[in-house]
């Protein structure tokens, strides 16, 4: 049965990071599969800047006009995929509605709120816990996060769901398409102060260092680590060169609940060093496609020995097609709602 699925975001175009390709990656996924996905993101209103970081927007009074355009979506199924003020909006007309709907939790945000701001993390998991009390499916990620949610007293509607990488893309190529001293070192991603980049780039490391991305710390890091290549965002075909270019991913964050970047450079044939925590420990795990430890020069050069061939091999096991067929099957369809196809012309009133 064909479904027309609302998918709510604070995070979406022109953000560039793991949230806002993990949405599209399902987008795409489902819409292969037959399904019709209607996105509400933050430029359906007026915006401001993110503070401290103007590349993420923020909207502004989203509950004043959300309602009509929910309506006018015409669901069978609605997922809020992040907790800020648009999913917000959007849940509290629907909590009080009764209105049946799941949610995500896909970024760690208290501990971003801690890093940039200084928010205490029980507060902002205290606010979180009011967001997805009334989901009927709480979707995470990883079971470190799961175990990690428990222990913050989220409730019984957490429900694994893995993502997945898009190894057409992300494949071995010539290295020769960067012309820099080997080994290169590489990082993927948002140069925020969260990511922990300095723990890479002040390492003494042999060849070269790479970061491609872009973020609020850029300039800073720039000017502290002069002999290190800031190359800016990268999409598509040039992000995958860049990737299968390198020799080591690198990926120091402590606060990621996964590293889809970590995926796609396994993808590539690249091995992975990195931090024992959550989101490296589930994606390395004990696949022997990269290394975690606490000395992170330590798991790099031991990351350099890896075959790229078995890092291909244990990426593939990550499939977007998997996963949005698990996002599919966790979704709570409305009460009296129908496939697309079978539709009667008046949609029903869910919203008034």
């Amino acid at each position: 049965m064909l479904l027309r699925i609302l998918a709510v975001t604070d995070l979406w175009h022109p953000t560039v990071n793991g949230t806002v390709r993990m949405i599209e990656q399902i987008d795409r996924q489902l819409e292969i599969m037959g399904h019709e996905v209607v996105v509400i993101g933050p430029r359906r209103f007026q915006t401001i800047p993110f503070p401290g970081d103007s590349e993420v927007i923020v909207a502004l009074s989203p509950e004043k006009t959300i309602g009509p355009m929910m309506l006018a979506a015409r669901p069978d199924a609605i997922h809020l995929w992040t907790a800020g003020p648009v999913g917000v909006a959007a849940r509290n007309i629907l909590g009080r509605r009764n209105i049946p709907f799941t949610s995500s939790y896909v970024t760690k945000s208290p501990e971003y709120m801690q890093a940039r701001f200084g928010v205490p993390m029980a507060k902002t998991f205290a606010t979180l816990h009011v967001f997805h009390k009334i989901s009927r499916c709480l979707m995470v990620p990883s079971d470190g996060i799961i175990d990690e949610l428990k222990a913050r007293g989220f409730g019984n509607n957490l429900r694994l769901w893995q993502a997945g990488t898009d190894a057409e893309l992300f494949r071995p190529r010539e290295k020769g398409f960067l012309d820099l001293p080997r080994p290169i070192h590489l990082n993927v991603g948002r140069v925020t102060i969260e990511k922990n980049l300095e723990a890479f780039l002040r390492l003494d490391l042999p060849g070269s260092k790479l970061v491609v991305g872009d973020g609020p710390e850029r300039a800073r890091l720039q000017k502290q680590f002069p002999a290190v290549h800031f190359v800016g965002v990268k999409q598509g075909e040039e992000l995958a060169k860049y990737y299968a270019a390198a020799d080591v991913f690198v990926f120091p964050s402590r606060t990621d609940t996964l590293g889809l970047v970590m995926m796609e450079s396994l993808a590539a044939g690249v091995p992975v060093a990195a931090f024992p925590v959550t989101g490296p420990n589930e994606v390395i795990a004990d696949g022997g496609a990269g290394v975690l430890d606490e000395d992170l020069g330590k798991a790099i050069e031991a990351a350099r020995k890896i075959d790229p061939a078995h890092c291909r091999a244990y990426a593939m096991r990550f499939s977007w097609a998997r996963s949005a067929r698990d996002f599919l099957a966790n979704l709570a369809p409305l009460k009296g709602s129908v496939a697309a196809q079978e539709r009667p012309g008046d949609a029903p009133d869910l919203l008034n």
